[in-house]
């Protein structure tokens, strides 16, 4: 890089104004593609549990009411007899058994991922504001108006007897 291409870049640079760490917002070249406007993710654990709980229910209610074991009987019957019907029979209660057993597994499906999405998201939580709770301390150690010219930052704390020496 040329020395005059830096120098052009240090004077746009001080023409901007100082760096400043900015939370919760986005530089405005970057908001027509973010989304929700707030910047704001809401995963309630209400809602949640109760998505992944209607979920198991539905997988409960299924495997209690909607196998029919007595159709694979009939259809044998049916065509051990010499009915053209029971093969149809069998042939519906086969398909039958395949699409119920999709519809259990989206239900399965949806109620494990709706848990693990609940604990991922509590854990993720936590995380977040173990992490932001210390921005306010390390904000005031780079704020350049932190104390009056001659007088110390009180983030640091005083220093102890021995540090003196």
């Amino acid at each position: 890089m040329a020395w005059d291409e830096w120098e052009q870049l240090k004077v746009s640079a001080a023409e901007k104004g100082p760096a400043r760490m900015h939370l919760n917002g986005l530089p405005p070249e970057d908001r027509p593609n973010a989304g929700n406007p707030q910047g704001d993710l809401q995963v309630h654990q209400k809602d949640l549990a109760a998505i992944g709980d209607h979920a198991f229910k539905l997988y409960n209610r299924l495997w209690k009411e909607a196998r029919v074991t007595t159709t694979d009987a009939a259809g044998t019957d049916l065509a051990a007899q010499g009915f053209a019907l029971g093969k149809a029979l069998q042939h519906v209660s086969t398909r039958w058994d395949k699409q119920l057993g999709s519809v259990m597994d989206a239900c399965a499906l949806i109620s494990n991922h709706m848990d693990f999405t609940k604990n991922a998201h509590a854990g993720d939580e936590v995380f977040i504001e173990r992490h932001v709770s210390s921005i306010h301390t390390l904000d005031a150690g780079f704020d350049e108006n932190w104390a009056q010219a001659g007088r110390k930052n009180e983030i640091y704390g005083a220093k102890d007897k021995k540090d003196k020496d």
